[in-house]
């Protein structure tokens, strides 16, 4: 499986880009076939680029129409069953020290996941732990919540819409996002037990039952309830540190950028 090649022809994905690599069902080996009765995954890839040096110190923030990145660092690119997300580098590093779940899996992937990658990507997989503390227990967490409330709530998001509104109507909640509920509690107490972020999941096929609808909904929100109190104790267990290595991050935003920079032309 790999990108249109016409995808390519996008800078951010190509030139600029630090990172370019799969997320979401295919890093967690969750992926299911649009052939499948219940199947309405996306091929879901997150890249982080640095753009050229205007974009640091030209003018580009007083013409929004002209930005590289018009919507605060981040560009998105949706075509079919494919959701592409790309995040400046510097915006992509504040969400990582924030605890920001989807964007922290990318230094955690295995080897294939990656489609491209820098040396530069490479220094903060290798500072990773600067990224690691307990705060994540409230973006972990807040994720979940997001996904209980959408699982009961009939969003129809996706490209997919209409065959997600009816297994939505067929199971009474959505499939999806009760994998992602029961997904995002596990990997955020495992992660505050031992500082790593397991994204490849060892319980892949419990949570293809998920999302294909063997569970019913009670199940689910007794799971939910079991990790959700499993999490909270993980917090209360932990000894990760309180919060992120700000300085260290800090200077790892410096070094990436200005190592980056020398690479790219006008």
């Amino acid at each position: 499986m790999g990108l249109p090649k016409d995808f390519l022809q996008e800078k951010c994905l190509n030139d600029w880009a630090l990172c370019v690599a799969y997320r979401g069902s295919i890093a967690h080996g969750m992926y299911t076939q649009p052939t499948e009765p219940t199947s309405i995954d996306d091929k879901d890839i997150m890249a982080v680029c640095v753009p050229p040096i205007d974009y640091y110190f030209g003018i580009h923030a007083a013409f929004p129409a002209n930005q590289l990145f018009p919507t605060n660092g981040t560009h998105e690119i949706k075509r079919d069953e494919w959701d592409i997300v790309v995040y400046e580098a510097r915006k992509f590093i504040s969400l990582l020290a924030q605890g920001n779940p989807n964007v922290l899996t990318m230094l955690w992937l295995r080897p294939n996941m990656y489609i491209k990658k820098t040396s530069a990507f490479d220094l903060l997989i290798e500072n990773r732990q600067a990224f690691v503390g307990r705060h994540v227990y409230k973006s972990f967490t807040g994720y979940a919540y997001g996904q209980l409330h959408r699982m009961t709530h009939h969003a129809y998001a996706g490209h997919m819409g209409a065959k997600r509104k009816a297994i939505v109507d067929k199971f009474g909640y959505d499939l999806k996002n009760a994998a992602h509920l029961i997904r995002l509690l596990r990997m955020g107490a495992e992660f505050l037990k031992d500082g790593e972020l397991y994204v490849h999941r060892d319980d892949a096929q419990q949570l293809l039952e998920i999302k294909r609808g063997e569970w019913t909904l009670e199940q689910v929100k007794a799971e939910a309830d079991k990790w959700f109190a499993l999490s909270e104790q993980a917090y209360i267990n932990s000894t990760l540190p309180k919060s992120p290595d700000l300085a260290k991050i800090n200077e790892l935003s410096v070094t990436i950028i200005r190592q980056s920079l020398p690479y790219y032309r006008d």
